[in-house]
């Protein structure tokens, strides 16, 4: 009996966004924990500047990262989707590209494009997963729960702080509409503190978003599937500093991730059900985390959002949710990659001429 060919894998890391070393970081760990039985692994790195490796080129930019990639990209670029030519194609794209570039819908649209399965929502999906202030537009839209946020440009500022600075019901948080990672994200306690913090979110994107502060606990879920998605149970973050920001992410390990969640049966019940709600409303497809708000005062659940390209670090709440939930690592890598495989099946059999 001829034994079963290996799925090629392409995991697609790196990309040309703040979130660039976190991409790295959640490349590392799919990579070393797709069953080598199972799959044959084609890494794909973006640099940077947004220069396109494969194979031992993107091996050697994961482990020394950016300080080599001058070194990588001498010569002939390489080409969009790399493939070695010997080996044959590869049969699914994972994309772990967090943030613009790569979140958004961009190398959705291309994989798209290139008639490939890819794991993770679609070009739409993605597109307004990554912009806060039309996702929360879209979710006030279909009557779920989000708190209070106003929005203004990058060449606006001016006169936002002129108009609004005054009114906001600080202390207010402002962020990029366009990054995640908590990249670009500070708190302004007071009026005096907003035309910095507004300047610091316009280093990373043109669209700002200002969301009222909230005092509340934060509550994440992990969802999971296509057209029935299923929510793991909460886990709740206390973070070492003011708020989750990116230094308590990644770098501080003060921070205590909960999980699960110290709630009652009908608070899980309650965030469970919003959390598929989110990622519904949104269109959103193979995998999604959803960051909730629990008010103290009032008891309910407000949707701070979602990430449609959660990290996937050895310490990434997505991966440790369904690991308390009973999914493995591993096991949760196979399941994303079926749903890809599942998803791309369904849209093949679509007609494409009248």
């Amino acid at each position: 009996m001829s034994q079963r060919r290996k799925l090629r894998v392409g995991v697609i890391f790196g990309g040309r966004s703040g979130e660039h070393e976190v991409s790295l970081r959640s490349a590392e760990s799919i990579i070393r924990s797709l069953d080598p039985s199972k799959y044959e692994v084609v890494p794909i790195a973006i640099t940077h500047k947004g220069r396109w490796l494969s194979s031992q080129n993107a091996m050697a930019m994961l482990s020394a990262g950016e300080a080599i990639e001058a070194t990588l990209t001498r010569g002939e670029p390489m080409a969009i989707l790399p493939e070695p030519r010997q080996d044959g194609p590869v049969d699914v794209f994972f994309p772990i590209v967090h943030g613009t570039y790569g979140e958004d819908g961009t190398i959705q649209g291309l994989l798209e494009l290139a008639g490939v399965p890819y794991v993770g929502a679609g070009v739409l999906g993605s597109a307004v997963g990554m912009d806060k202030d039309v996702m929360k537009r879209l979710l006030r839209e279909a009557g779920l729960p989000v708190g209070d946020f106003w929005v203004t440009r990058a060449k606006d500022i001016d006169t936002f702080i002129q108009e609004f600075s005054a009114e906001l019901p600080y202390p207010v948080f402002v962020k990029p509409a366009n990054l995640g990672s908590s990249v670009g994200i500070t708190k302004a306690r007071n009026a005096s503190e907003l035309p910095k913090s507004l300047a610091i979110a316009a280093e990373f994107d043109r669209k700002i978003l200002v969301e009222k502060g909230t005092d509340a606990r934060e509550i994440e879920l992990s969802v999971l599937g296509n057209d029935d998605p299923k929510a793991s149970i909460p886990g709740e973050i206390i973070p070492s500093r003011d708020f989750y920001d990116y230094q308590a992410k990644y770098i501080s390990d003060d921070s205590r991730l909960l999980i699960p969640a110290p709630l009652s049966e009908e608070e899980v019940r309650e965030a469970q059900a919003l959390a598929v709600r989110v990622f519904q409303a949104l269109e959103c497809s193979g995998l999604a985390r959803v960051d909730l708000f629990l008010d103290k005062q009032t008891g309910k659940f407000l949707v701070n959002e979602i990430n449609t390209l959660p990290g996937f670090t050895s310490i990434s709440m997505y991966p440790k949710l369904w690991e308390a939930s009973g999914l493995s690592y591993s096991d949760l890598l196979d399941r994303l990659i079926a749903l890809a495989m599942e998803r791309h099946s369904e849209k093949k059999k679509l007609r494409t001429k009248v």
